[in-house]
């Protein structure tokens, strides 16, 4: 590794190992065919043609297909196909009677509930558009994106904790309205009965009038919305926020057509998947866009039973391991490491899982390595995608080679490219350079953001700020994103790296590498570690271990050993930037 790792560093132009079956120069398209056609899994075809439909047809489709089946299985209480149609129905006519239609914001303020499914499918079926929203914004957070993204309707449910927050917006923003759902109507009997009891500090008590609307409100209609005329191609579904290439926030204007091809592009990649059979651990928020993509829309095409979460707590993803025995588990590496982790993994059986799929953050290969050891499952496979991609853009194959350390091939219909920084050309197989991404997933742009969008999308081709190359049979290799870049006197040091040579010793649980500024190396790598539960790790210990794991450049000049765990994203994912705004570090 420290020889590999060396050259990554040293030598840009240098092919990786990856590629050494191949020539330096072999180009990644011959004029007639891409190079991973050539090595694609059997039965899928790269060349398969996708759909561009209005994204509600997803739920009317699968009302008709599945109407008896449960679509969400929520602490205990589930909702059939055809019970969530009726309800998305009433949602879509309710918020038409209250305004909305093509060209309106409708915000999802919302934690894992089923209102999370009924409110999306039913802005759409009305014609709106979805923003969706982070319940655990600070208020400041939340009036800059209502601005930004001219949110007139929010969605929330009655916990004081969100619905202090929506007063808040009212009243220092564009926000015009809000509609509040019971979160105690959402659960099992006796709980929807003893939750505003047992919790009353928890629960809102709402002043009714025309700024506030009453779930109940808007369902209670005759279930008949007006279908709007959706050009699937233009108007927008949704409005996901992210930081982009830059780190500023900025609304992803994903279309109805972005959203349904993705869906079928990952559908038609994990052809493993049997309709109507299938089920999906739902853990991940789903206003995030791996989940709302992976778990909700492609799940809902495929007639897939979500068992579904309010938040991650790892007991409970054992119990739901065991009593509902999913099939599909879409994570964030810190969950697979969790799991992994536990002393407890041992005593589940996880035979049960077809296909796990990490993504929202590169999958270390220890973790990989250790989860499948403790698990037994051989079924995990890393994939890669952005939100400006809807956000599926590569997997490795739910059946077929899956490469440890690679993100796998480019879906169907999808052409990744590496390009040169400097020259803009097109590098050959084994070349490192930005990741760039064409195909029918790829955002419209950015929200009233003209020059931001032409900044990443050029000659039709998304700039992902990401740093990578493809091997000689078409496998994507992520090496880092060039924002998180450690230049240290003049050389390239990639925190993965640095973080895949930490994770190799047995008693690290979590770490992050960062690049700290140093008056005389220009930056400084620094790593902050969590370790195992009951370990005895030093940074000594560490240090001594990197010796022949890492070259001399890329070595920490600094281990932080810490006991709490790092901080994470609300998807669950390490933050890099919030360690080092809790460091008081700026780069």
């Amino acid at each position: 590794m420290a020889k590999a790792a060396q050259a990554m560093t040293q030598s840009p132009g240098v092919s990786s190992p990856a590629a050494a079956a191949a020539s330096p120069a072999t180009p990644i398209f011959d004029g007639t065919q891409w190079i991973w056609e050539k090595f694609y899994p059997q039965g899928i075809s790269w060349k398969a043609p996708l759909n561009k439909k209005p994204l509600f047809h997803v739920m009317d489709q699968a009302a008709q297909t599945y109407g008896d089946k449960i679509v969400c299985d929520f602490l205990g209480r589930s909702w059939t196909y055809a019970e969530m149609g009726v309800l998305v129905d009433r949602v879509a006519a309710g918020l038409q009677k209250i305004g909305v239609k093509k060209g309106v914001k409708v915000g999802l303020f919302l934690p894992n509930t089923p209102y999370s499914i009924m409110f999306y499918y039913g802005v759409l079926k009305a014609g709106g558009t979805v923003v969706n929203y982070n319940p655990l914004y600070v208020d400041r957070e939340l009036v800059s994106q209502i601005d930004d993204s001219e949110t007139d309707i929010m969605v929330t449910v009655d916990l004081k904790v969100l619905c202090d927050k929506m007063n808040h917006a009212l009243h220092y923003s564009k926000l015009k309205r809000v509609i509040i759902c019971p979160f105690g109507a959402a659960l099992p009997f006796p709980k929807n009965i003893l939750f505003p009891l047992a919790k009353r500090k928890d629960v809102a008590q709402v002043t009714w009038d025309d700024r506030h609307i009453a779930y109940r409100d808007i369902i209670n209609n005759d279930g008949k919305p007006e279908l709007p005329v959706i050009d699937p191609e233009e108007d927008i579904a949704v409005l996901q926020y992210t930081g982009g290439t830059t780190g500023i926030p900025k609304g992803a204007m994903l279309t109805h057509a972005n959203l349904y091809a993705n869906m079928e592009q990952i559908l038609k990649w994990v052809k493993t998947i049997e309709p109507g059979k299938e089920t999906i651990v739902g853990v991940l928020p789903l206003f995030h866009v791996f989940a709302m993509t992976v778990v909700m829309n492609c799940s809902l095409q495929a007639g897939t039973k979500i068992i579904l979460h309010p938040k991650f707590d790892l007991a409970d993803v054992f119990k739901t391991i065991k009593k509902h025995r999913p099939t599909l588990f879409p994570a964030v590496p810190a969950i697979f490491n969790a799991m992994a982790s536990s002393p407890d993994v041992g005593n589940y059986d996880f035979s049960c899982l077809k296909f796990c799929i990490s993504g929202g953050a590169p999958l270390p290969l220890d973790v990989k390595r250790l989860f499948e050891e403790k698990t037994g499952s051989q079924a995990l496979a890393e994939g890669y995608g952005l939100t400006e991609t809807s956000p599926g853009a590569t997997f490795n194959p739910a059946v077929g080679k899956r490469k440890a350390g690679s993100v796998g091939m480019p879906v169907p219909g999808t052409i990744v490219e590496i390009l040169c920084r400097d020259t803009g050309k097109v590098l050959p197989v084994g070349e490192k350079g930005e990741v760039c991404i064409t195909g029918p997933q790829v955002m419209k742009g950015y929200y009233n953001k003209p020059e931001a969008t032409a900044d990443v999308i050029k000659d039709g081709r998304l700039h992902t700020g990401d740093v990578g190359y493809l091997d000689h049979e078409g496998y994507l290799f992520l090496v880092d994103r060039i924002k998180d870049l450690i230049i240290v006197r003049g050389y390239n040091v990639y925190p993965r790296i640095v973080e895949e040579a930490i994770y190799l010793h047995k008693d690290v649980e979590e770490c992050i590498v960062a690049g700290v500024p140093d008056p005389e190396r220009g930056e400084t790598v620094w790593a902050w570690v969590k370790p195992v539960s009951g370990a005895s790790l030093t940074e000594g210990d560490l240090m001594t271990f990197l010796e022949d794991k890492i070259s001399p450049i890329e070595m920490p000049r600094k281990i932080i050993l810490r006991e709490k765990a790092l901080p994470k994203t609300a998807v669950g994912k390490l933050s890099r930037k919030d360690l080092l705004a809790e460091e008081g570090i700026q780069r």
